[in-house]
Formats: C-alpha cells, structure tokens, sequence
C-alpha cells in the first residue's frame, strides 16, 4: 500500500494542464498569425505610399524640366 502526499498531483491533473497548455499554444499560435496578416498590410501600405511619393516627385520634376524647356 502506498500513501500519496497530497501535494503532488494525480495524473489525471496533468492531463488537465497539458490540455489547458495546447489550448494556450493554439490560441497563441492564432493571435500570431493575426499579427503576421495586419503586419504584411501595414507593410503593403507603405510600399504603396512610397511608391506615390516617388511618384509624385518623378511628375514634379518632369513638370518643372518640361516648363522650362518650353518657355525658351
């Protein structure tokens, strides 16, 4: 016969933290990949503003060669 403190925890106590673990970790897991989707479209809206604004000095530019050209 064996006496068991009751401290330490049942098996069945185990099997219920490792569940609550796997929970956690998918969960996590699901907030991460959130995060990843909002990161790559915030990373797609600054390429775009970048984009434009290069694009606006590009215009700007030719804009300002081409009236002093023709004015001469």
């Amino acid at each position: 016969m064996t006496i068991t403190s009751d401290n330490q925890p049942t098996l069945q106590d185990l099997a219920n933290k490792l569940d609550k673990l796997s929970n956690d970790v998918e969960a996590f897991s699901s907030d991460i990949k959130k995060f990843d989707e909002r990161f790559a479209d915030y990373r797609q809206a600054t390429q775009w503003v970048v984009q434009l604004a290069f694009t606006l000095i590009a215009s700007a530019t030719l804009t300002v060669i081409i009236t002093s050209v023709l004015r001469r």
